[in-house]
Protein backbone atom coordinates (compact mmCIF):
# COMPACT_ATOMS: atom_id res chain seq x y z
CA UNK A 1 0.00 0.00 0.00
CA UNK A 2 2.86 2.39 0.84
CA UNK A 3 4.37 1.75 -2.59
CA UNK A 4 1.11 2.68 -4.33
CA UNK A 5 0.76 5.85 -2.25
CA UNK A 6 4.39 6.76 -2.92
CA UNK A 7 3.80 6.25 -6.65
CA UNK A 8 0.76 8.55 -6.61
CA UNK A 9 2.51 11.24 -4.58
CA UNK A 10 5.55 11.19 -6.90
CA UNK A 11 3.30 11.32 -9.96
CA UNK A 12 1.29 14.30 -8.67
CA UNK A 13 4.30 16.27 -7.45
CA UNK A 14 6.20 15.83 -10.74
CA UNK A 15 3.05 16.71 -12.69
CA UNK A 16 2.42 19.83 -10.57
CA UNK A 17 6.03 21.07 -10.66
CA UNK A 18 6.69 20.66 -14.38
CA UNK A 19 4.79 23.83 -15.48
CA UNK A 20 6.90 25.89 -13.05
CA UNK A 21 10.02 24.22 -14.44
CA UNK A 22 8.98 25.22 -17.97
CA UNK A 23 8.74 28.85 -16.85
CA UNK A 24 12.07 28.59 -15.02
CA UNK A 25 13.78 27.04 -18.05
CA UNK A 26 12.53 29.79 -20.36
CA UNK A 27 13.52 32.56 -17.95
CA UNK A 28 17.09 31.29 -17.52
CA UNK A 29 17.57 30.04 -21.11
CA UNK A 30 17.63 26.34 -20.33
CA UNK A 31 16.34 25.70 -23.83
CA UNK A 32 17.20 23.96 -27.07
CA UNK A 33 17.11 26.35 -30.01
CA UNK A 34 18.01 24.81 -33.37
CA UNK A 35 18.56 28.27 -34.86
CA UNK A 36 21.45 28.85 -32.45
CA UNK A 37 22.89 25.38 -32.03
CA UNK A 38 22.74 22.62 -34.61
CA UNK A 39 22.63 19.21 -32.96
CA UNK A 40 22.66 16.15 -35.28
CA UNK A 41 20.50 14.01 -32.98
CA UNK A 42 17.67 16.45 -32.25
CA UNK A 43 14.28 15.70 -33.79
CA UNK A 44 12.24 18.64 -32.48
CA UNK A 45 11.42 21.99 -34.05
CA UNK A 46 11.26 25.40 -32.44
CA UNK A 47 12.56 26.49 -29.04
CA UNK A 48 11.90 23.83 -26.40
CA UNK A 49 12.65 24.21 -22.66
CA UNK A 50 14.99 21.67 -21.12
CA UNK A 51 15.44 20.92 -17.43
CA UNK A 52 13.02 18.01 -17.12
CA UNK A 53 15.25 16.45 -14.49
CA UNK A 54 14.34 19.20 -12.00
CA UNK A 55 10.67 18.29 -11.26
CA UNK A 56 11.50 14.59 -11.50
CA UNK A 57 14.27 14.82 -8.90
CA UNK A 58 12.28 17.06 -6.56
CA UNK A 59 9.37 14.62 -6.67
CA UNK A 60 11.67 11.68 -5.94
CA UNK A 61 13.41 13.54 -3.11
CA UNK A 62 10.26 14.74 -1.35
CA UNK A 63 8.45 11.42 -1.55
CA UNK A 64 11.57 9.46 -0.54
CA UNK A 65 11.92 11.61 2.58
CA UNK A 66 8.33 10.73 3.52
CA UNK A 67 8.16 7.04 2.65
CA UNK A 68 11.72 5.69 2.87
CA UNK A 69 14.10 5.13 5.81
CA UNK A 70 17.23 7.24 5.39
CA UNK A 71 19.91 4.61 5.83
CA UNK A 72 23.43 4.98 4.47
CA UNK A 73 22.69 3.61 1.00
CA UNK A 74 19.53 5.69 0.59
CA UNK A 75 21.37 8.88 1.57
CA UNK A 76 24.06 8.03 -0.96
CA UNK A 77 21.46 7.53 -3.68
CA UNK A 78 19.84 10.91 -3.00
CA UNK A 79 23.16 12.80 -2.78
CA UNK A 80 24.58 11.27 -5.96
CA UNK A 81 21.30 11.83 -7.81
CA UNK A 82 21.36 15.48 -6.80
CA UNK A 83 24.92 15.88 -8.07
CA UNK A 84 23.94 14.27 -11.36
CA UNK A 85 21.01 16.68 -11.61
CA UNK A 86 23.40 19.63 -11.15
CA UNK A 87 25.51 18.33 -14.03
CA UNK A 88 22.32 18.01 -16.08
CA UNK A 89 21.17 21.56 -15.38
CA UNK A 90 24.61 22.91 -16.28
CA UNK A 91 24.52 20.93 -19.52
CA UNK A 92 21.02 22.22 -20.29
CA UNK A 93 22.40 25.74 -19.91
CA UNK A 94 25.92 25.54 -21.31
CA UNK A 95 26.07 22.31 -23.41
CA UNK A 96 28.95 20.70 -21.54
CA UNK A 97 31.53 18.55 -23.27
CA UNK A 98 30.44 14.90 -23.51
CA UNK A 99 33.83 13.95 -22.06
CA UNK A 100 33.20 16.15 -19.03
CA UNK A 101 29.77 14.58 -18.57
CA UNK A 102 31.32 11.12 -18.82
CA UNK A 103 33.86 12.00 -16.14
CA UNK A 104 31.05 13.29 -13.95
CA UNK A 105 29.17 10.01 -14.45
CA UNK A 106 32.16 8.07 -13.13
CA UNK A 107 32.55 10.44 -10.16
CA UNK A 108 28.87 10.31 -9.20
CA UNK A 109 28.76 6.53 -9.57
CA UNK A 110 31.84 6.19 -7.34
CA UNK A 111 30.11 8.30 -4.69
CA UNK A 112 27.04 6.08 -4.43
CA UNK A 113 29.27 2.99 -4.39
CA UNK A 114 31.21 4.60 -1.54
CA UNK A 115 27.97 4.73 0.44
CA UNK A 116 27.71 0.94 0.26
CA UNK A 117 25.97 0.17 -3.03
CA UNK A 118 27.84 -2.55 -4.86
CA UNK A 119 27.57 -5.86 -6.69
CA UNK A 120 29.01 -8.57 -4.40
CA UNK A 121 27.89 -11.32 -6.79
CA UNK A 122 25.97 -11.81 -10.01
CA UNK A 123 23.57 -14.55 -10.96
CA UNK A 124 24.82 -17.22 -13.33
CA UNK A 125 22.21 -17.87 -16.05
CA UNK A 126 23.30 -21.52 -16.00
CA UNK A 127 22.69 -21.77 -12.26
CA UNK A 128 24.19 -20.49 -9.04
CA UNK A 129 26.09 -17.23 -8.60
CA UNK A 130 29.47 -15.76 -9.49
CA UNK A 131 31.17 -14.21 -6.47
CA UNK A 132 32.84 -10.82 -6.95
CA UNK A 133 33.67 -9.94 -3.34
CA UNK A 134 36.80 -12.07 -2.91
CA UNK A 135 39.28 -9.33 -3.90
CA UNK A 136 39.11 -6.95 -0.98
CA UNK A 137 41.32 -3.97 -0.04
CA UNK A 138 41.28 -3.18 3.68
CA UNK A 139 42.59 0.14 5.03
CA UNK A 140 42.50 2.10 8.28
CA UNK A 141 41.14 5.64 8.13
CA UNK A 142 39.34 6.70 11.29
CA UNK A 143 38.38 3.06 11.63
CA UNK A 144 38.71 0.03 9.38
CA UNK A 145 37.21 0.21 5.91
CA UNK A 146 37.27 -2.14 2.95
CA UNK A 147 36.86 -1.83 -0.82
CA UNK A 148 35.59 -4.74 -2.88
CA UNK A 149 37.79 -4.01 -5.87
CA UNK A 150 36.17 -6.17 -8.56
CA UNK A 151 32.63 -5.76 -7.23
CA UNK A 152 32.88 -1.99 -6.89
CA UNK A 153 34.55 -1.51 -10.28
CA UNK A 154 31.81 -3.56 -11.95
CA UNK A 155 29.13 -1.52 -10.15
CA UNK A 156 30.68 1.76 -11.34
CA UNK A 157 30.90 0.43 -14.90
CA UNK A 158 27.27 -0.71 -14.76
CA UNK A 159 25.97 2.63 -13.48
CA UNK A 160 27.97 4.64 -16.02
CA UNK A 161 26.68 2.34 -18.76
CA UNK A 162 23.01 2.57 -17.76
CA UNK A 163 23.29 6.35 -17.26
CA UNK A 164 24.47 6.90 -20.82
CA UNK A 165 22.54 4.07 -22.46
CA UNK A 166 19.16 5.25 -21.20
CA UNK A 167 19.99 8.92 -21.81
CA UNK A 168 20.54 8.17 -25.50
CA UNK A 169 16.94 6.92 -25.81
CA UNK A 170 15.21 10.24 -25.28
CA UNK A 171 15.27 11.63 -28.81
CA UNK A 172 11.50 11.53 -29.44
CA UNK A 173 8.72 13.24 -27.50
CA UNK A 174 7.49 11.03 -24.65
CA UNK A 175 9.89 8.21 -25.45
CA UNK A 176 12.03 8.24 -22.31
CA UNK A 177 9.67 8.95 -19.37
CA UNK A 178 7.20 6.33 -20.61
CA UNK A 179 9.52 3.35 -20.86
CA UNK A 180 11.52 4.41 -17.78
CA UNK A 181 8.36 4.56 -15.69
CA UNK A 182 7.31 1.11 -16.89
CA UNK A 183 10.77 -0.40 -16.36
CA UNK A 184 11.02 1.03 -12.83
CA UNK A 185 7.68 -0.48 -11.84
CA UNK A 186 8.65 -3.92 -13.10
CA UNK A 187 12.02 -3.74 -11.32
CA UNK A 188 10.11 -2.85 -8.17
CA UNK A 189 7.81 -5.85 -8.53
CA UNK A 190 10.71 -8.19 -9.24
CA UNK A 191 12.65 -6.85 -6.24
CA UNK A 192 10.31 -8.89 -4.05
CA UNK A 193 12.08 -12.03 -5.19
CA UNK A 194 15.61 -11.27 -4.05
CA UNK A 195 17.51 -8.41 -2.41
CA UNK A 196 21.25 -8.42 -1.77
CA UNK A 197 21.80 -5.24 0.27
CA UNK A 198 20.86 -3.97 3.70
CA UNK A 199 17.71 -2.58 2.13
CA UNK A 200 14.45 -4.48 2.51
CA UNK A 201 12.48 -5.70 -0.48
CA UNK A 202 9.63 -3.37 0.47
CA UNK A 203 11.94 -0.34 0.50
CA UNK A 204 13.35 -1.27 -2.92
CA UNK A 205 9.86 -1.63 -4.36
CA UNK A 206 8.77 1.69 -2.86
CA UNK A 207 11.83 3.44 -4.29
CA UNK A 208 11.13 1.88 -7.69
CA UNK A 209 7.51 3.01 -7.59
CA UNK A 210 8.62 6.53 -6.61
CA UNK A 211 10.95 6.67 -9.60
CA UNK A 212 8.24 5.28 -11.88
CA UNK A 213 5.67 7.77 -10.57
CA UNK A 214 7.97 10.76 -10.99
CA UNK A 215 8.80 9.96 -14.61
CA UNK A 216 5.20 9.16 -15.52
CA UNK A 217 4.09 12.41 -13.86
CA UNK A 218 6.47 14.25 -16.19
CA UNK A 219 5.25 12.33 -19.26
CA UNK A 220 2.11 14.39 -20.10
CA UNK A 221 4.26 17.48 -20.68
CA UNK A 222 6.85 15.58 -22.69
CA UNK A 223 4.48 13.62 -24.94
CA UNK A 224 4.02 14.91 -28.49
CA UNK A 225 3.88 17.81 -28.96
CA UNK A 226 6.25 18.24 -26.05
CA UNK A 227 6.26 21.35 -23.85
CA UNK A 228 9.55 20.43 -22.17
CA UNK A 229 12.43 18.03 -22.82
CA UNK A 230 13.98 15.74 -20.19
CA UNK A 231 17.36 17.33 -20.86
CA UNK A 232 20.57 15.64 -19.82
CA UNK A 233 19.49 15.79 -16.19
CA UNK A 234 16.29 13.84 -16.84
CA UNK A 235 17.91 11.32 -19.18
CA UNK A 236 21.00 10.68 -17.08
CA UNK A 237 18.96 10.52 -13.88
CA UNK A 238 16.70 7.92 -15.49
CA UNK A 239 19.58 5.63 -16.42
CA UNK A 240 21.37 6.16 -13.12
CA UNK A 241 18.33 5.30 -11.01
CA UNK A 242 17.36 2.30 -13.14
CA UNK A 243 20.92 1.04 -12.76
CA UNK A 244 20.67 1.45 -8.98
CA UNK A 245 17.29 -0.29 -8.86
CA UNK A 246 18.62 -3.19 -10.91
CA UNK A 247 21.45 -3.62 -8.39
CA UNK A 248 19.17 -3.40 -5.37
CA UNK A 249 16.65 -5.81 -6.89
CA UNK A 250 19.34 -8.18 -8.17
CA UNK A 251 17.96 -7.82 -11.69
CA UNK A 252 21.06 -6.41 -13.33
CA UNK A 253 22.08 -9.41 -15.45
CA UNK A 254 18.88 -11.11 -16.45
CA UNK A 255 15.93 -8.87 -15.68
CA UNK A 256 17.44 -5.45 -16.45
CA UNK A 257 19.00 -6.69 -19.67
CA UNK A 258 15.66 -8.06 -20.76
CA UNK A 259 13.41 -5.16 -19.70
CA UNK A 260 15.81 -2.57 -21.14
CA UNK A 261 16.71 -4.64 -24.18
CA UNK A 262 15.76 -2.03 -26.81
CA UNK A 263 17.78 0.95 -25.44
CA UNK A 264 20.62 -1.39 -24.46
CA UNK A 265 20.92 -2.98 -27.89
CA UNK A 266 20.51 0.39 -29.59
CA UNK A 267 23.31 1.89 -27.48
CA UNK A 268 25.63 -1.07 -28.15
CA UNK A 269 24.97 -0.89 -31.88
CA UNK A 270 25.53 2.88 -31.86
CA UNK A 271 28.92 2.60 -30.13
CA UNK A 272 30.10 -0.16 -32.49
CA UNK A 273 28.86 1.76 -35.55
CA UNK A 274 30.66 4.94 -34.49
CA UNK A 275 33.91 3.09 -33.84
CA UNK A 276 33.73 1.30 -37.21
CA UNK A 277 33.30 4.66 -38.95
CA UNK A 278 36.17 6.09 -36.87
CA UNK A 279 33.99 8.53 -34.95
CA UNK A 280 34.00 9.28 -31.26
CA UNK A 281 31.52 7.08 -29.32
CA UNK A 282 30.70 10.19 -27.29
CA UNK A 283 29.70 12.41 -30.21
CA UNK A 284 25.99 12.46 -31.03
CA UNK A 285 24.72 11.67 -34.53
CA UNK A 286 21.55 10.78 -36.41
CA UNK A 287 21.74 7.02 -36.13
CA UNK A 288 19.78 5.74 -33.14
CA UNK A 289 16.83 3.42 -33.59
CA UNK A 290 14.30 6.24 -33.13
CA UNK A 291 16.09 8.17 -35.91
CA UNK A 292 15.87 5.15 -38.21
CA UNK A 293 12.16 4.85 -37.49
CA UNK A 294 11.65 8.52 -38.31
CA UNK A 295 13.49 7.95 -41.59
CA UNK A 296 10.95 5.35 -42.73
CA UNK A 297 7.98 7.54 -41.86
CA UNK A 298 7.06 6.57 -38.31
CA UNK A 299 5.50 9.40 -36.31
CA UNK A 300 6.83 10.49 -32.93
CA UNK A 301 3.77 9.24 -31.05
CA UNK A 302 4.09 5.85 -32.72
CA UNK A 303 7.79 5.57 -31.82
CA UNK A 304 7.13 6.49 -28.19
CA UNK A 305 4.30 3.97 -27.88
CA UNK A 306 6.53 1.35 -29.54
CA UNK A 307 9.19 1.84 -26.84
CA UNK A 308 6.56 1.72 -24.08
CA UNK A 309 4.89 -1.39 -25.49
CA UNK A 310 8.11 -3.35 -25.95
CA UNK A 311 9.25 -2.43 -22.43
CA UNK A 312 5.90 -3.54 -21.00
CA UNK A 313 5.92 -6.83 -22.92
CA UNK A 314 9.49 -7.60 -21.86
CA UNK A 315 8.67 -6.61 -18.30
CA UNK A 316 5.78 -9.08 -18.29
CA UNK A 317 8.06 -11.74 -19.77
CA UNK A 318 10.62 -11.14 -17.02
CA UNK A 319 8.01 -12.15 -14.45
CA UNK A 320 7.86 -15.66 -15.90
CA UNK A 321 11.30 -16.33 -17.43
CA UNK A 322 14.21 -17.65 -15.40
CA UNK A 323 18.01 -17.69 -15.80
CA UNK A 324 19.02 -19.01 -19.20
CA UNK A 325 15.56 -18.23 -20.61
CA UNK A 326 16.17 -14.51 -20.08
CA UNK A 327 19.58 -14.74 -21.76
CA UNK A 328 18.11 -16.58 -24.76
CA UNK A 329 15.30 -14.03 -25.02
CA UNK A 330 17.78 -11.14 -24.96
CA UNK A 331 19.90 -12.71 -27.72
CA UNK A 332 16.81 -13.30 -29.85
CA UNK A 333 15.66 -9.70 -29.39
CA UNK A 334 19.15 -8.47 -30.29
CA UNK A 335 19.12 -10.47 -33.54
CA UNK A 336 15.61 -9.34 -34.46
CA UNK A 337 16.47 -5.70 -33.76
CA UNK A 338 19.70 -5.93 -35.76
CA UNK A 339 17.83 -7.37 -38.75
CA UNK A 340 15.19 -4.66 -38.34
CA UNK A 341 17.85 -1.91 -38.37
CA UNK A 342 19.52 -3.39 -41.47
CA UNK A 343 16.16 -3.54 -43.27
CA UNK A 344 15.50 0.11 -42.36
CA UNK A 345 18.92 1.10 -43.70
CA UNK A 346 18.20 -0.68 -46.99
CA UNK A 347 14.79 1.00 -47.25
CA UNK A 348 16.41 4.41 -46.69
CA UNK A 349 19.00 3.76 -49.41
CA UNK A 350 16.27 2.74 -51.84
CA UNK A 351 14.38 5.95 -51.10
CA UNK A 352 17.51 7.95 -51.89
Amino acid sequence: MDSILAFLFAFLIAYALTPFTIQFARKYSLVTDKTKRVHPAHTHVGIIPRGGGIPIFIAILLVALIFLPLNKIMVGILISSFLLLIVGVLDDKYDLSPYLRFGANIFVSAIVIGFGLGIPFISNPFGGVIRLDGWRLVFDFFGKHSILILADMLAIFWLVWTTNMINWSKGVDGQLPGFVGIAAIFLGILSQRFVVHDVSAQVVMTLAFIVGGAFLGFLPYNFYPQSIMPGYGGGALAGFLLGILSILSFGKIGTAFLILAIPMIDASYTIIRRIIYKKSPFRADWGHLHHRLLDIGWGKRRIAVFYWSVTFILGMASLFLEGIEKLISFVMIALILLIFILIIQRMKKQQI
